[in-house]
């Protein structure tokens, strides 16, 4: 089989746009299935996407933890801010993170009542 002019080989990843590999997503899922069951092939695209989707959103939101707190470096703290802090992302993680700490949380009876700061909210 000679090889046609102009056309070069391209990954499944680029032909889709993604930067996950597709490749070993759908090496993985077929590892996962039983022998009598088949994946397709968009099924793999298809997940490699939605993971990256879900990892560039984590990283965005961690990212702007770590400005927040005047930092370069993204850490396990501002992972944890960010995904506990985002009501879907904290329902679909409910791994502990080592090294997240906890999410500061003062219970409203606890506040002075008399300053106007606190009676506003």
């Amino acid at each position: 089989m000679a090889k046609t002019p102009g056309k070069s080989i391209m990954s499944r990843s680029a032909r889709a746009g993604l930067q996950f590999p597709v490749g070993r997503v759908h090496r993985y899922l077929k590892e996962r299935v039983h022998k009598q069951e088949r994946v397709g092939a968009t099924a793999s695209v298809y997940l490699a996407a939605v993971m990256e989707y879900l990892t560039a959103e984590i990283l965005e939101l961690s990212g702007n933890a770590s400005k927040d707190l005047k930092q370069k470096r993204i850490a396990p703290r501002h992972l944890q801010l960010a995904i506990r802090g985002d009501e879907e992302l904290d329902q679909l993680v409910k791994a502990t993170i080592a090294g997240g700490g906890v999410i500061p949380h003062i219970h409203k009876a606890l506040l002075k009542k008399g300053t106007k700061k606190f009676q506003q909210e």
